[in-house]
């Protein structure tokens, strides 16, 4: 670590505060020392460090993730995104069944160099810092995740679906045929969630983010990302989570007729069959989301078959509004 005056005038331009000083850092092992106006060099290239990124899980308080850190392009002061290494191992349970997982910054460094140019992916390169830890440098996306956007849409269930459902998920298609993709590249994404599908105000796409998670799944090496994209696509339809509990608040006259095949055989208390409270559905597209619950006696194994189910069912939807 070294600290002169110029990089000192130079991280007080780029982050717009009065910095009492700023260290060159060129190994990032011990990120959680990193600061804000630290410079990081790496491979010739350097960054300014505006503070850490947090992640919040649907609705709980946002918790801070060390190891992924907000920059600025000590070039061109372009807003940037640093993943630094950090590793982590879990199980998780999945339909009873339980999956090891991994956290992998080779495994995302090596989806970044697959996507290269996808605007259906997060885009970014990888860089080696003097320890040899691997530096993902991701551009930032000028929008919001998938449910933030949903939000912003202010009607009432009834008139999502006529106005707005069918461009919702003409887009979303996108994004699902990326992932079967991405699975025919031999390779998964891992963390499928809606808040890791993000909506670009500047292009219109609706790129995937996250890809550092790896599992071992040997019933089928692609399960846990189709049971994520049901999940993405249920919350699409709803345009919110339906449990059990949010019926029996808000809907106490359809609780009697929900049954266990009703729901998801991964996350247990989570309404698949919407029809239950949104009659107004059509039976093709409750028939897609079925196969992701209990009742279903065949779920989906390829995004391929997903699709040829979903892209039909669309088409019957209201005409509404682009998404």
């Amino acid at each position: 670590m070294r600290d002169a005056p110029e990089l000192l005038e130079r991280a007080r331009e780029l982050t717009g505060r009065s910095l009492r000083q700023a260290r060159l850092i060129t190994d990032t092992t011990n990120f959680m020392n990193l600061e804000l106006g630290d410079v990081l060099e790496v491979e010739g290239r350097r960054f300014v460090l505006k503070g850490t990124e947090y992640e919040g899980r649907f609705g709980l308080d946002e918790q801070p993730k060390y190891w992924v850190k907000r920059a600025v392009d000590w070039e061109d002061g372009s807003a940037k995104i640093l993943k630094l290494e950090f590793f982590e191992e879990f199980d998780i349970s999945r339909g009873g069944i339980k999956v090891r997982c991994y956290r992998s910054p080779a495994k995302e460094a090596r989806i970044l160099a697959m996507v290269k140019g996808n605007p259906n992916f997060m885009q970014g390169i990888t860089l080696r810092d003097e320890a040899g830890n691997l530096v993902r440098v991701l551009e930032r996306i000028h929008g919001g995740p998938l449910d933030q956007h949903l939000q912003k849409l202010e009607c009432d269930h009834q008139e999502y679906f006529q106005r707005h459902m069918r461009g919702v998920l003409t887009k979303l298609s996108v994004a699902l045929e990326a992932i079967g993709w991405l699975h025919n590249q031999g390779a998964h994404h891992g963390d499928i969630r809606r808040d890791h599908l993000f909506v670009d105000e500047a292009s219109g796409a609706w790129p995937w983010i996250d890809f550092d998670y790896k599992f071992e799944f040997k019933q089928n090496p692609y399960g846990l990302d189709l049971f994520g994209l049901g999940n993405v696509l249920t919350y699409a339809v709803a345009r919110r989570d339906i449990t059990y509990h949010w019926v029996r608040q808000e809907y106490p006259q359809a609780e009697e007729k929900l049954r266990p095949e009703d729901f998801s055989p991964v996350i247990k208390n989570r309404l698949m069959n919407l029809k239950k409270i949104y009659p107004y559905l059509p039976e093709s597209l409750n028939n897609v989301l079925l196969h992701f619950s209990n009742g279903a006696a065949v779920f989906y194994e390829r995004v391929e078959e997903l699709m040829a189910e979903l892209t039909p069912a669309i088409a019957e939807l209201p005409q509404g509004e682009e998404a």
